[in-house]
């Protein structure tokens, strides 16, 4: 069996991991303890074609920071504020639900705004122009968010927990010991970060559409909305490449902007950030096959 790419991201006061079967949340609440939960994964979407067939499989890639990993910081939010924790699993229909939310929402802000944007300029571009420029406001607008959300002190804690969260995947992935110390030795870059693939969607995006030339209202924001999976697919296979050679000299240069952008959602962690994100994915570990665990 190959070897899993093991993934995650920071969630309120603690880490969400997920492996190939099992995602497990950890988060410190106000008595200090390590709250810990898991569930199993949906096997039809990440065992089965979906997860395994190249362009759709980066639909579960959206999945997992929509779906999962929205209803794991809800989860996180009442862990960490000391309320009773909720019952129901975090597949399911609200699941589901809170994907399509979040992906709607998503869509809305970061596809659909500079489609129409650009639409209602005065005055003609280029096709070439035309979506040169809506790529650069869709750019401006996923490093806004991601700055102006990063001022909050509550989100910056966020951002350190996301640290502690690619420093012990960077350890785990490198055959490292998982204890804080040597954890806390390793990099808060990732090349599988989900902010990397954000940020690979708005590149990817000008080049998908820019062939589509000049298009009225309507079919230009159709068109935006359709070839998202199409985006979301390419974004993916071309993050997963980046990793398979991240240690080549010219792929290093490739990514150095993904890496840069990292350092917006970011932070170096405290110990016991560290110690929570350890204790997510050694959960995650404790229920994988003994092949991927390696």
């Amino acid at each position: 069996m190959k070897k899993f790419n093991y993934g995650g991201q920071a969630i309120i006061e603690g880490v969400m991991m997920r492996g190939s079967r099992q995602m497990a949340a950890a988060v410190r609440n106000p008595q200090g303890e390590i709250v810990v939960r898991s569930d199993p994964l949906n096997a039809a979407l990440y065992r089965g074609p979906l997860g395994s067939t190249p362009l759709l499989r980066g639909l579960v890639m959206l999945w997992d920071a929509l779906g999962l990993g929205t209803k794991a910081l809800l989860w996180s939010a009442d862990i960490a504020a000391g309320e009773e924790e909720s019952g129901g699993s975090f597949q399911g229909a609200v699941g589901w639900l809170t994907g399509l939310v979040g992906l709607v929402l998503g869509v809305g802000l970061f596809m659909v705004l500079p489609s129409l944007l650009v639409g209602f300029l005065p005055f003609a571009l280029s096709p070439v122009a035309d979506n040169l420029l809506e790529g650069v406001i869709r750019l401006g607008l996923v490093v806004g968010y991601i700055w102006a959300v990063g001022r909050a002190p509550e989100i910056r804690r966020v951002y350190a927990y996301h640290g502690a969260e690619h420093k012990t995947i960077n350890a785990y992935e490198a055959g490292a010991p998982l204890s804080v110390e040597t954890v806390q030795t390793y990099s808060t870059a990732h090349t599988r970060c989900g902010t990397s693939f954000l940020l690979t969607v708005v590149v990817i995006s000008i080049l998908v559409l820019a062939p589509l030339g000049k298009l009225s209202l309507l079919w230009r924001v159709v068109s935006r909305v359709v070839a998202l999976p199409l985006i979301a697919g390419l974004a993916y296979e071309w993050v997963r490449l980046a990793a398979r050679y991240a240690d080549r000299r010219w792929m290093r240069w490739l990514i150095a902007p993904n890496l840069a952008l990292q350092r917006l959602t970011t932070r170096e962690p405290e110990d016991g950030m560290v110690e929570v994100a350890i204790k997510a994915l050694e959960t995650v570990l404790e229920n994988e096959p003994q092949d991927d665990a390696k």
